[in-house]
Order: C-alpha cells, then sequence, then structure tokens
C-alpha cells in the first residue's frame, strides 16, 4: 500500500494491540487479491456499553486504488452474536473484502460466468389425460417431456404450437426434457 494503514477504535472502544495485529494481517492478506491497493482505512466500532457481555463490534473498511472504485465494506449484522468478538467482526468484514476484489479482478479479466440461454423447441403433441407431449427442437427432433418437467404448473396451458424452452437428458427411452418453461407472448420463459 502507498499510504500507510489507518486504523480507528471508535464507540467507545479501547485500542487494542492484539486486534491492531489482527488487522495488519488481513489487511496483508488483501494485496494478494489486489496488487494495486493504494489505501485501506479502517474503523472498529464499539457497540452498547451497559453490559459486559453481549456487545456487538461493528467494522467499516473503505479501499481504495488506482484502477478501482472504493471498495466499501460496512459489516454491522443486527443480531449476530459472533460479532461479540471484534475479532470475528474484523475477520467477516475483511472476508467480504476479499470476495469484492475477487469479484472485481474477474470482471476486469472478463472472467464472468455466462448462463447460456436453454435451446428453444416447439410443442408438436400434447396428451393432457395421460400427462405427457413431445416437442421438437431446433435440430427437428422429437423430444418427450412430462407433465412434472413443466415449471409453474404450465402443463395445463401447453398446446400443439406453444414455444418453450428445455433441458434435454437421456431417458430409457432416448432423449427427454427433464425442465421445460413455456415461453410466453414477450419472449420469457
Amino acid at each position: 500500500m502507498q499510504i500507510p494503514l489507518q486504523i480507528t477504535f471508535e464507540g467507545g472502544l479501547e485500542p487494542s494491540d492484539a486486534l491492531r495485529a489482527r488487522i495488519e494481517r488481513e489487511a496483508a492478506k488483501l494485496e494478494k487479491f489486489h496488487d494495486r491497493i493504494t489505501s485501506c482505512r479502517v474503523a472498529v466500532i464499539g457497540r452498547s456499553h451497559r453490559q459486559r457481555h453481549g456487545d456487538l463490534y461493528a467494522v467499516r473498511l473503505q479501499i481504495t486504488g488506482p484502477d478501482v472504485a472504493d471498495v466499501v465494506v460496512d459489516r454491522n449484522p443486527p443480531a449476530d452474536h459472533a460479532h461479540e468478538d471484534a475479532f470475528v467482526a474484523v475477520r467477516d468484514a475483511f472476508a467480504a473484502a476479499r470476495r469484492r476484489l475477487q469479484d472485481r479482478r474477474r470482471k476486469a479479466q472478463g472472467q464472468v460466468k455466462l448462463h447460456e440461454e436453454p435451446p428453444m423447441g416447439r410443442v408438436v403433441q400434447v396428451y393432457p389425460v395421460d400427462g405427457y407431449g413431445f416437442l421438437e427442437s431446433g435440430d427437428g427432433r422429437e423430444i418427450y417431456f412430462h407433465r412434472n418437467a413443466l415449471l409453474n404448473g404450465d402443463f395445463e396451458k401447453l398446446a400443439v404450437g406453444s414455444h418453450v424452452r428445455f433441458h434435454e437428458r437421456e431417458g430409457e427411452k432416448g432423449p427427454q426434457a427433464s425442465t421445460v418453461h413455456l415461453v410466453r407472448a414477450n419472449g420469457r420463459a
């Protein structure tokens, strides 16, 4: 980091050398996930001071780098009793910051998961009493489906010619659609 780590203890919390050392170790780990961090500010905030046990701690992190917008993590769970321990609150806040930095790095490198749309098909036969039918895939194959494969109870809404999206798997007697989504008029499943 170009600017030294800034640590503050707020809300009446007394500074602790052990907690400061933990924060320094966690901040050093962050640089493994993003090597161009320029500054990191950490505030550990003590909560209600009326009782000895049951105090909850909040942690606020602000991480700055030259090539990304600030990463701000504000871990202030309202009733997470694990956060009665300041060390756990610090660990959780830094874990959230690492996840955000990793996500940003993946996006910058184009490593974002893209989910393919399931293939389109058209219903060619429906047997409502027996609870099954057949659809024609985009490549002209006929694929069996059972009423239970349709999501949202849409089996009764099917008609010959209905457009569907489906997931295919190999059944006992050949290809079968394991999940079928009726495509609405707006093109959405």
